[in-house]
């Protein structure tokens, strides 16, 4: 276990230069004190690490020193050729080089984990868009993502929630690929950062000059708070409804797993019948009507008032239409 520490160690300095004890600690995740003596136990076996001290210093390797203890074993080799998506390096126009490269790092690694990372490729594969659903049409994405790359300001015109239209001028931060749609993380000009949807750009002009990096910037980070606040903000109310025995994979396929799940922990136990109570976030009103219609007769809404009185609307609707 510290023999895999100390390489982590090396291998951290060699990547990124200068690092403090703390920043260190933090990576590894062990102590400062643990750091102290890693990085004393490194220098006995001959590796040129030293420290400066004050407030900009910090533990880096003497110029010039590379470690040869890079090699990849067969599953770290494996999980990079399973991170290769054909389809987004597509998008981005980066198919040519990340085949080349691909091909590269096969004809570089050693048998064993050659074949190892060689049937991984033949037997798994990373399909994005979900179901009954096809990747969003993205034409402006490969100039984004050389703005983002190149810290350089984009101009668009962009087409928001309700068909409008605006001009905009933007950093683009980052890029984030989710459900099979892509996501840039920008911010206007001494603003916060915010996500749009890369589909939506209308018309793009990239800047001339470049934007700073703003300080301590994480796009990860930012796109999990952002996702969180998401799912707080879309769910404004509760509906209350009884679940017939045996359909809570329909349940949970209907208004996700993570709801219905978080709901299923706080129930009671079944009635009689084997009906149970859940009480379940909802979007709207209107919208907790669209999706509860489809589970037919395996769900009673019993509140709030006015959405199960949507849904006897509903219902006698329909009952008029196949009479």
């Amino acid at each position: 276990m510290r023999a895999s520490r100390l390489l982590s160690l090396l291998l951290l300095l060699q990547s990124r230069g200068r690092m403090t004890a703390p920043e260190l600690a933090e990576e590894l995740e062990v102590s400062v004190r643990t750091v102290y003596r890693d990085v004393e136990a490194l220098s006995a076996a001959g590796v040129p690490v030293y420290a400066d001290r004050g407030p900009a210093g910090g533990y880096q390797l003497l110029d010039g020193y590379r470690t040869r203890l890079t090699g990849l074993t067969a599953e770290e080799a494996s999980s990079l050729f399973l991170a290769g998506l054909p389809g987004p390096a597509a998008e981005l126009g980066l198919a040519d080089v990340a085949a080349t490269a691909e091909l590269k790092l096969l004809a570089a690694l050693p048998p064993e984990p050659r074949s190892h990372a060689s049937r991984m490729r033949e037997r798994f594969l990373l399909d994005v868009p979900g179901w009954y659903r096809s990747a969003d049409d993205v034409p402006h994405l490969s100039e984004v993502a050389d703005a983002v790359w190149d810290q350089r300001p984009l101009h668009m015109t962009y087409r928001r929630w309700g068909q409008q239209e605006v001009d905009r001028v933007i950093h683009p931060y980052g890029l984030v690929l989710k459900g099979g749609s892509w996501y840039m993380v920008a911010a206007p000009p001494g603003g916060s950062p915010r996500t749009y949807r890369v589909a939506r750009i209308l018309t793009v002009e990239t800047l001339p000059g470049r934007f700073p990096w703003p300080e301590g910037f994480d796009l990860g980070g930012f796109w999990q708070g952002y996702a969180k606040e998401f799912r707080e903000r879309m769910y404004t109310a509760e509906a209350v409804i009884r679940l017939a025995p045996g359909r809570d994979d329909l349940l949970a396929y209907t208004m996700g797993a993570d709801v219905v799940g978080a709901a299923l922990a706080a129930a009671g136990k079944p009635d009689p019948e084997g009906w149970l109570t859940l009480t379940v976030p909802i979007e709207s009103i209107t919208h907790a009507r669209w999706l509860l219609l489809r589970m037919g007769a395996d769900v009673e809404v019993l509140g709030p008032p006015e959405l199960r009185a949507l849904m006897r609307e509903a219902v006698a609707e329909l009952r008029k239409v196949y009479e």
